[in-house]
């Protein structure tokens, strides 16, 4: 299995190293130098959730990431401790945190982790007597969480530049990279590997300007920077579809504007370019220009600068359409109680049977069960290997440290082995946390090297539970997901489509709910403001749909058979569809720049081709070939679009 294999490119973050060790290792030490070595391991549990959630770059993220699930942990924590030892009460309780926690994972990753926590940590206060009084133990976990954030903010005076800075810069490479490609094999990777970086990009400056906008003039210059680089995104496809080779001094004037970027040069831009010889050049050679411009800009127009493309709503608004999106979302629903049945059943059959230490039961079942880090099976195999990998790190440990300083230097160990393994896998991850929490949980309980088959045994009963009631039973675990996703794809296609190649001045009838784009010049115009945002928005939407899909099929691949198999059979269609969204945007562009619009008969033959492939796509698993025929000029600038539709529509499942 893939997943028992280290990734080889994972680095080892030191500093993240270094901040667990200390994080997990003084309050242990602060323990015992009170004589109250529980408080100290309640502490370095808080700060072991911390060390877990500390994923982000950007300091205002990781605030969010590690602050925020601590609050609610210190909720679970509260809420375990006020049903210990009530029988049949816990597991009612437990089942309704647990439907709240897997609706809560369908929001976002924020709140994926906050409902994590609360589960968890419900889990251990119903099943481990807590210090009295009652709000000790959420108070003591919350500190450990604190810590850790304090940790992680000492580095923040000597961060040698904005992580949304470094981000825009990255990109701009990514796009350098892109256009190096153009015409040649490698363009499909790295236009993926654009499309991650924008959106990592987007949500960093967006996330951060929800709270500073139209004040900080930091954020509005990274902005208008990242916003710039989007005709270079455009242009290259252009480029690629005519199977043309860009100049080396056009990739390396866009590496030089990423080192503008990080730097925050200003001043005037000297870019020696070679003249352009077609639209798709034309166009490559006016973005780049204007790019250049504006990120040498040192005071960009704060109201010049297009928010339209997801600059989020006020909080208020957000909170409201979340709530309303998890309370009538189907699939929240299937999630949550997914998880509330395994736990259900977890507890309920703890409780009818004595199983020693038994909270670990339904800490398997939430490690993973949650429905948004991937594959169930794949991660239950895993779980299983690396618990067991855990124990032969632990089982020497408690058999020999006894409980006293000495634990100390051992957690200093143990828990720097956490991010450095966590990189690697999975499985390498759940080896480190295993004798980490078994520690712990030895200064709670006492029983050290016994604490060791109990625990194999309950992960063991954990995994049978998911694989049984939150897998097997569960249709859509074992049915490929991607056609329903790749069809809601092709359908904004259809729609982008539409829009992208309207008349000027038409307002259209498209699902987008906006205006049309209408018809540009040769100057490069492509419309009023509000078509250009427009279609801008519809391509960014399509092109992070398209990236969901990708996740998806990565994870369907990990499934056993036959899902695993069938998963394979839809990548060239992913690919396909790949292709249709670069060749519509390429004629756009090329539109944009001189050619000649197309006749809006083509287009509405190519919508209804791509309707039609989207229908077909949503109503069987295994796919069928048609052999579309899309009449129009050969010499248009749709002939590359009616191509890859039609290759899309004549691709055909190797599944009988």
């Amino acid at each position: 299995m893939s997943g028992l294999r280290p990734q080889p490119s994972a680095p080892v973050p030191w500093a993240a190293v270094l901040r667990a060790s200390v994080a997990l290792a003084a309050p242990l030490a602060a323990g015992f130098a009170l004589d109250r070595p529980a408080y100290g391991a309640l502490v370095s549990m808080g700060a072991l959730s911390g060390v877990i959630g500390d994923t982000a770059d950007a300091y205002r993220m990781r605030i969010l990431n590690i602050a925020v699930p601590q609050l609610f942990g210190a909720l679970g924590v509260m809420l375990g401790t006020l049903v210990y030892g009530t029988g049949w009460a816990a597991v009612v309780a437990l089942t309704l945190v647990g439907l709240v926690s897997g609706m809560m994972s369908t929001i976002g990753a924020v709140a994926s982790v906050s409902g994590l926590l609360l589960l968890l940590n419900a889990i251990v206060g119903a099943g481990l007597p807590l210090p009295e009084p009652w709000w000790v133990a959420p108070l003591l976990l919350t500190v450990g969480g604190l810590f850790v954030l304090a940790l992680t903010l000492l580095a923040w005076p000597l961060r040698r530049a904005l992580p949304e800075r470094v981000a825009v810069a990255n990109t701009y490479l990514a796009v350098a990279d892109l256009l190096a490609a153009a015409g040649g094999p490698g363009y499909e990777e790295q236009r993926q590997a654009v499309t991650q970086s924008l959106n990592t990009s987007y949500d960093l400056i967006l996330a951060r300007r929800a709270r500073y906008h139209g004040r900080n003039s930091a954020m509005v210059r990274l902005l208008a920077q990242l916003n710039v680089v989007i005709p270079l995104v455009e242009a290259a496809p252009a480029v690629h579809v005519r199977r043309l080779t860009l100049p080396d001094e056009i990739p390396a004037a866009v590496r030089e504007l990423a080192v503008a970027v990080e730097e925050s040069r200003t001043g005037r831009p000297e870019l020696v370019l070679p003249a352009p010889d077609s639209p798709a050049t034309r166009a490559v050679d006016g973005a780049l220009r204007h790019a250049a411009v504006v990120v040498h800009k040192a005071d960009p127009d704060p109201y010049n600068v297009d928010d339209r493309l997801g600059r989020p709503a006020a909080l208020g608004v957000r909170v409201r359409r979340t709530a309303r999106d998890v309370l009538f979302s189907g699939a929240s629903w299937r999630y949550g109680l997914r998880l509330a049945l395994c736990i259900g059943l977890a507890q309920a059959l703890t409780s009818l049977i004595p199983v020693p230490r038994s909270y670990w039961v339904a800490l398997t079942v939430t490690f993973v069960l949650k429905p948004d880090f991937g594959s169930v099976f794949s991660r239950a195999v895993l779980r299983s290997v690396g618990t067991a990998a855990g124990l032969v790190i632990a089982a020497p440990v408690l058999a020999a440290v006894p409980i006293g300083w000495w634990d100390v230097p051992v957690m200093v160990v143990l828990a720097a082995l956490i991010p450095a393994l966590t990189a690697k896998g999975y499985a390498f991850q759940t080896a480190a946390i295993t004798p980490v929490i078994l520690l712990l949980s030895d200064l709670l309980n006492h029983q050290g090297f016994d604490l060791v088959w109990p625990r194999f045994l309950d992960s063991l009963i954990g995994c049978a539970i998911v694989l049984v009631a939150g897998y097997l039973l569960w249709p859509e675990s074992w049915h490929v997901r991607i056609g329903h996703r790749l069809a809601d794809a092709v359908t904004d296609i259809a729609d982008y489509v539409t829009c992208a190649f309207e008349p000027a001045g038409s307002t259209g009838s498209t699902d987008q709910g906006g205006p049309g784009g209408s018809r540009g010049g040769t100057g490069g115009g492509s419309g009023g403001p509000g078509d250009r945002a427009e279609r801008l928005r519809a391509r960014r939407r399509i092109y992070r749909d398209l990236s969901v899909v990708r996740s998806e099929f990565q994870r369907a691949l990990t499934e056993p058979p036959p899902v695993g198999t069938r998963a394979a059979a839809w990548w060239p269609l992913v690919v396909a569809v790949e292709r249709i969204v670069d060749a519509a945007t390429a004629a756009r562009v090329r539109v944009n720049h001189g050619a000649s619009p197309p006749p809006q008969e083509e287009v509405a033959g190519i919508r209804r081709q791509l309707l039609e492939l989207a229908d077909g796509i949503r109503s069987s698993e295994v796919l069928v070939e048609v052999r579309a025929e899309l009449p129009g000029d050969e010499r248009g600038v749709l002939a590359p679009l009616r191509q890859e539709v039609a290759a899309a529509r004549a691709i055909a499942s190797p599944q009988p």
